[in-house]
């Protein structure tokens, strides 16, 4: 009898959470259903009120005025390459930082992480002055390399790692692969890397979104138009007060399709190191 009562009691709150889960997938599906309806009308049709709910016909026109606009295929090179590049480099440097955090003893070890995460804290406009300069110094501004250079030492990505490692990889295995003569290199690509690819899946996602979608410092650094990266070309689509939101929707949809892509082929990795970082983290 109380297990009935029981499963009766917690089947109101199962369903409530289901309610809830249920608002919130569709809360953040919205606005990219949103950016389809949009850019499948036309731009009198955002304008009515109330404003066209259902898909339109004008999908095909909209890319091709797009395409006649801007140089999209090139852009989406540029910041295919830029944001590949970036991500297996912050994967590779992150991951070393990490390591040497979690698992050696050093000198100013402690004081060097607590900066570590106060760089976290500062807003990433603070670096676009020091950093221009030294592009400058160094005569890279107006190229790509301007943009993997200040992205590879991620703050975030070590400290996520750091924390990864820290509890996910035991000491005694480290141990026994320096008594059997395994170095600093051996341990960490034979042994740290193969236990840590959820969180670095995660932070490959994590990397190559937030690469893709940076506007600020390639805005300022890029000058050669071959080299924009594309949310600069796509700013490009806005003139004034005669922009085509219509052909807009349409380039951040195409543009929003390779990062569909890269999340669902890691998918898995990002759900799995998401969670499981939190599960040790408490």
């Amino acid at each position: 009898m109380t297990a009935v009562v029981k499963r009766r009691s917690r089947r109101p709150k199962g369903l409530t959470a289901h309610i809830f889960l249920g608002l919130a997938v569709l809360i953040s599906v919205f606005p990219f259903v949103w950016t389809i309806v949009m850019a499948t009308n036309t731009t009198e049709d955002i304008y009515k009120s109330p404003p066209k709910l259902t898909f339109g016909s004008h999908l095909l026109e909209n890319v091709r005025h797009v395409l006649d606009t801007i140089d999209f295929f090139g852009s989406m090179v540029n910041t295919l390459v830029v944001a590949t590049v970036t991500t297996v480099l912050v994967l590779f440097i992150d991951s070393l930082a990490a390591f040497t955090f979690a698992k050696f003893d050093f000198p100013g070890r402690k004081v060097l992480f607590a900066m570590l995460v106060g760089f976290m804290m500062l807003p990433l406009q603070l670096a676009v002055l020091p950093q221009f300069i030294l592009m400058s110094d160094i005569g890279w501004v107006g190229t790509l390399k301007a943009l993997v250079l200040p992205a590879l030492a991620n703050a975030f990505g070590i400290f996520w790692l750091r924390q990864y490692i820290e509890n996910g990889v035991p000491d005694e295995l480290l141990d026994a692969a320096r008594i059997d003569g395994a170095g600093f290199f051996r341990q960490y690509w034979n042994i740290v890397l193969p236990m840590i690819k959820p969180a670095l899946s995660f932070l490959a996602i994590y990397a190559f979104v937030g690469a893709w979608n940076d506007y600020i410092w390639p805005l300022v650094v890029l000058t050669d138009p071959s080299h924009l990266t594309l949310q600069v070309t796509l700013a490009q689509l806005h003139v004034g007060h005669t922009t085509d939101y219509s052909m807009v929707m349409a380039g951040v949809l195409m543009a929003s399709i390779p990062l569909v892509v890269v999340f669902t082929i890691f998918a898995r990795g990002f759900i799995a190191g998401a969670t499981e970082g939190a599960v040790q983290g408490t």
